[in-house]
């Protein structure tokens, strides 16, 4: 029974892990399908090199994830599916010796069916105690034999129930194996998309470092107006809540009610819905290396989100609207207040709240800037507590 029970509580657990890996490799699918449609939904040859080094970039690092989740949910078919082979094995060998174990008792009831043999083997007790107990024996009898019956029963449908579990596994293998090496074929003309875009690169290299100098002089730019409107933001609200010290511009004097809120906030670290309804995340938060030149680094001080034209940027909780922000030269952003926290949503087109608006999750803040010259549409968002910066990732969900 101990060993029933373990082999039990193996396959519940290989199954709970062949769900969480049929869920990622359907997660990262579907991100690929978003790729093509968000990154990849214009002549690329409308954008600059740039764009589409990151796009081809990010679209094989998705790829090479899905191989190695479709190995790992192969590996564990296969350690499935050779369990089962034993399990069939040892239900055959019980099977069989039940059937053997049932057949002689059959035999033997059969040799003594009549009731003349029943009455004669009761009538021939010694007293009454003997005839009770072989009575008892009797009653015993035909219940054992009954339930070796059902066990044979038993058997045979687990036995019919693990073989078609098994050739279920072969099917699953079978389309899984065919699925990788079309992942794999895909990943092979994708490399060599990025090698060809590299060889053009090499041969425009001016052009490529024109487009890396002005993404960084924009990305500053953001930056340095975003900290400059925060830290006056804290000034003036510290002014509004009078506190005598006004001059500590890095941190908010908080009230008790903006203590709760920010409380709140922080409480859901990890569990914070998303900006955007739908989309991709196509550049992280960090230092990371260029997709051309690995020995240049770059930093992003918040996270660029890839999405559908038309989408609306929404509010990630409720919150006070801080400040509406329209950078020369570029366009409009949305800045929120979470207590002492900062969500800011910038590259939109027209804005929906007006300064000093409570507003809560979800609200729309603003339509999303689509660029006619690539297509593409991109929520770019950050998040501080006071003037720390903080990375996205790690607050909105799967974000």
């Amino acid at each position: 029974m101990i060993l029933a029970l373990l082999m039990v509580q193996a396959v519940f657990a290989q199954t709970d892990e062949q769900k969480a890996l049929e869920a990622k490799r359907e997660r990262l699918q579907s991100e690929i399908r978003d790729i093509n449609r968000l990154l990849f939904a214009q002549e690329k040859e409308k954008g600059n090199v740039l764009d589409q080094m990151e796009a081809l970039d990010q679209k094989i690092n998705v790829r090479q994830q899905l191989i190695r989740v479709t190995n790992q949910q192969s590996n564990l078919l296969n350690r499935q599916i050779n369990a089962n082979i034993r399990n069939i094995s040892k239900l055959r060998e019980d099977l069989e010796t039940l059937k053997k174990e049932y057949g002689n008792m059959i035999q033997k009831s059969y040799q003594n069916k009549s009731k003349q043999s029943r009455l004669m083997f009761l009538l021939s007790s010694e007293n009454f105690y003997q005839a009770f107990k072989r009575l008892q024996y009797m009653k015993q009898y035909t219940k054992f034999r009954k339930k070796q019956g059902e066990q044979i029963m038993e058997k045979t449908d687990d036995l019919a129930r693990l073989n078609k579990n098994l050739t279920e596994e072969r099917k699953v293998k079978e389309v899984l194996i065919v699925q990788n090496k079309k992942a794999k074929a895909e990943l092979m003309e994708e490399i060599k998309s990025q090698k060809d875009l590299l060889v053009t690169i090499r041969k425009n290299e001016s052009d490529y470092a024109s487009a890396i100098e002005k993404k960084e002089r924009e990305a500053k730019e953001i930056d340095k107006q975003l900290e400059k409107l925060i830290r006056e933001a804290i000034a003036a609200a510290n002014k509004e809540s009078d506190k005598t010290n006004t001059s500590d511009t890095s941190r908010f004097f908080l009230t008790p009610e903006a203590t709760i809120v920010a409380n709140n906030f922080s409480a859901n670290k990890g569990k914070l819905i998303w900006p955007v309804e739908k989309g991709i995340k196509s550049q992280g938060f960090g230092i990371y290396r260029d997709a051309v030149y690995p020995g240049i680094k770059h930093e992003s001080n918040g996270v660029i989100i890839a999405t559908d034209e038309g989408a609306k940027a929404r509010a990630i909780f409720k919150g006070e609207v801080l400040a509406i922000i329209s950078v020369p030269g570029g366009n409009k952003a949305v800045q929120l207040k979470h207590g002492n926290f900062i969500s800011t949503y910038y590259n939109l087109s027209n804005i929906y709240v007006k300064k000093g608006d409570i507003v809560e999750a979800k609200t729309e803040l603003g339509d999303i800037y689509t660029n006619r010259s690539n297509g593409q549409t991109r929520l770019k968002f950050y998040l501080h507590q006071n003037t720390d910066k903080l990375n996205p990732e790690e607050w909105v969900y799967q974000l």
